[in-house]
């Protein structure tokens, strides 16, 4: 004779919602300290925001109004009064037609190395991509402009570009992006300025004509490896010849790594002459897009002196060294490059912010995914052991 025990049945609905309260209780633990600072952090950047929006607008403005006061300071004299403005509106068009025309095509490639992806933080990568991109955007609207390559290109930093970046850099024009190494690219640019495309020999790349120096072909090319570890210093830009820039941020922990890259490939080497021309607080290691635009404007203006003390940041310190001159300095460039730099590090960290913010629900929803989880999994083991109780009562 069987006998059932005397133990009175559960209620199924109470048994069903204790294990899902238990779960949630244990799949929310106290915030950690940590945890809440970045909280704090992160509320305290969004309400920044309309706050650091307001600070570019009074940056701008006082910008144009420094540009207007530099403007006015270079002005000569008014002493023809309506007649020295009578004179300059002929000249007016030219000036306006000038700032919009079309950007001349030189025969020289920039190659930016990108096979540093492996030795790169996240935060360091993302500043690449924004080199890269401000490289191309300078590339773009330069009156005289390079052939661009961007070598080695994939890894997380191709990741970057393709999510992160949205792809936009598939609608550049004027730049390719390479899976091959730079000595790949530098032959690829190498048969580029061979053909009809190569562009022409203007800006400081046109000579006089009284010079008797022969003029450079296709052939009287170089390859350069420009690096601050190299002992050679770059005295001109050659037509035909691609120079190479080290695409990397890396806090100088990797010292040296371009300038032996560079040797193992055998390609020669040089460093931009920083040191011949200006005094500077800081390293001579500048950002990659730095140094595109250095080289642009020196092809535009053929003075190393002008191109440096325009381009490199206020913030690096630099000054030209007694005796050196800067013919037509443009007073607000250094400046402009400056605020460029202050933004797009506010930008980088707008982004980084936002992929932590992203990485933190994504491993919530994991979180919670793995709760669900585990109470399903406590429900069914609940469910067999009172099998196995009323199997064993039965027996």
């Amino acid at each position: 004779m069987s006998s059932f025990s005397a133990e009175p049945p559960l209620d199924e609905d109470l048994t069903s919602e204790a294990p899902s309260n238990i779960a949630q209780e244990q799949s929310e633990p106290p915030m950690s300290k940590n945890k809440l600072k970045k909280l704090l952090r992160d509320q305290k950047w969004e309400e920044g925001r309309e706050k650091r929006k307001e600070l570019r607008k009074v940056k701008a403005k006082e910008k144009k109004e420094r540009k207007r006061a530099a403007q006015n300071t270079h002005a000569p004299p008014d002493f023809a009064g309506e007649k020295r403005k009578a004179s300059a509106e002929p000249d007016a068009p030219a000036a306006k037609k000038s700032k919009t025309s079309k950007p001349v095509q030189l025969p020289v490639s920039f190659v930016i190395d990108c096979n540093f992806d492996d030795l790169m933080r996240d935060n360091e990568r993302t500043s690449l991509a924004s080199q890269i991109t401000r490289s191309y955007s300078e590339n773009h609207k330069a009156p005289f402009k390079s052939h661009l390559f961007v070598s080695s290109f994939g890894g997380l930093l191709k990741q970057r570009f393709d999510t992160v970046l949205a792809g936009h850099h598939h609608n550049w024009k004027g730049v390719k992006f390479l899976e091959g190494d730079f000595k790949a690219a530098a032959s690829e640019a190498a048969d580029m300025m061979k053909t009809d495309r190569k562009g022409r020999l203007a800006g400081a790349f046109q000579k006089p004509e009284d010079d008797g120096d022969a003029e450079a072909t296709s052939t009287s090319g170089e390859t350069v490896y420009l690096t601050s570890d190299s002992p050679e210093t770059l005295t001109e830009l050659r037509p035909y010849s691609t120079y190479i820039i080290g695409g990397i941020v890396d806090k100088n922990r990797h010292k040296g790594i371009c300038y032996k890259r560079a040797m193992d490939g055998g390609v020669r080497t040089a460093k931009l002459p920083i040191g011949d021309y200006m005094q500077m607080t800081s390293r001579f290691v500048l950002a990659t897009n730095h140094v595109v635009e250095i080289m642009l404007r020196w092809l535009e203006v053929g003075n190393w002196a002008k191109a440096l003390v325009e381009v490199i940041p206020q913030r690096k310190g630099g000054v030209l060294k007694d005796g050196m001159t800067a013919p037509g300095q443009d007073p607000e460039r250094a400046t402009q490059n400056e605020e460029a730099d202050l933004e797009a590090t506010e930008k980088d960290q707008e982004e980084k912010d936002q992929e932590e913010k992203d990485q933190e629900e994504k491993d919530q929803e994991e979180k919670h995914q793995e709760g669900k989880d585990q109470e399903g999994k406590n429900q069914e083991e609940k469910h067999q052991e009172e099998n196995a109780t009323q199997g064993n009562d039965v027996d």
